[in-house]
């Protein structure tokens, strides 16, 4: 029996993680009062039949401030339950969710006369920071459209389900700015860059020009060597402290080559130890 609780930025994708959660036979709520929260759980654990035997509940700044403070303690007596609880919190950057409540036309929750959009998402943020500091998974949104949401979510909250640690594998560019949601991130830039090589820049990590030219370098080796020995001894630590998500990111200058190359390297080592998934950030 698991309830996840749904949080984070207005625009940032709460609504799209509940709508997949539904879909595939969640008993969802969005907007519950926080002050209802014990209730429900209870609820949940008390009715006969397992009825709900995953639910997620949709929990945002509309709730008096006062019962936002107290989350954590709420959160501490759920857990003392018999009901194993998550927090999936989602974030995005201020200009992006400004940009999207542009296009969408949608008003912000705690937009008054006078309150500016960018007011009222600096006030959100303050009033969800209880939340935010109890997650266990933080998604990062700027980046991610619609549809490689709903997919993250599906792979990442349904695989969780069963108390298996869900191990996300990242390649990134640095100049597209670093993944605020990965727990480790190496940098690999020091590495022979096959960009360098005109003939191999319409490739990617993943294609057998590069792998070649990448292969033949020792500090390629090396960095696969090393990052692949700091997991295979520290992701069962974090395993073993309860942790459900982990995610790893490599990043190298654009996100193309070296990155992309090492992770999926690491991927094919890791893919039946793990509930693994890759994902090539500037690739989508």
């Amino acid at each position: 029996m698991k309830l996840f609780i749904i949080s984070g930025l207005s625009g940032s994708g709460k609504s799209t993680v509940l709508h997949v959660l539904e879909d595939i036979g969640f008993f969802c709520i969005d907007n519950l009062p926080i002050s209802l929260l014990s209730n429900f759980a209870a609820q949940m654990v008390s009715t006969p039949e397992r009825f709900y035997e995953y639910a997620a509940v949709g929990i945002d700044a509309r709730n008096r401030s006062e019962d936002l403070k107290r989350f954590s303690a709420i959160l501490s007596g759920l857990r003392t339950t018999n009901l194993s609880c998550e927090v999936v919190f989602l974030d995005a950057d201020d200009d992006i969710l400004i940009k999207r409540f542009s296009e969408t036309r949608r008003k912000h929750p705690l937009t008054k006369n006078n309150v500016s959009l960018a007011e009222a998402i600096q006030q959100e943020r303050e009033l969800l920071d209880p939340i935010s500091h109890e997650a266990d998974l933080y998604l990062e949104t700027s980046r991610t459209n619609l549809h490689q949401l709903r997919d993250l979510i599906k792979e990442r909250l349904t695989k969780s389900s069963d108390k298996t640690l869900s191990l996300l594998f990242m390649s990134f560019g640095f100049k597209h700015g670093l993944p605020a949601d990965a727990d480790f991130i190496f940098d690999v830039r020091s590495l022979p860059n096959p960009y360098w090589e005109t003939h191999l820049r319409e490739y990617t990590g993943k294609d057998q020009p590069v792998i070649e030219f990448l292969e033949k370098h020792n500090d390629v080796t090396e960095m696969h060597d090393d990052i692949k020995n700091f997991a295979i001894k520290w992701i069962p630590r974090i395993k073993s402290a309860d942790r459900t998500y982990l995610t790893i990111a490599i990043g190298c200058t654009g996100g193309h080559h070296r990155s992309v190359y090492l992770i999926e390297k690491l991927s094919q080592y890791f893919k039946d130890q793990y509930d693994l998934i890759v994902r090539h950030r500037e690739l989508e």
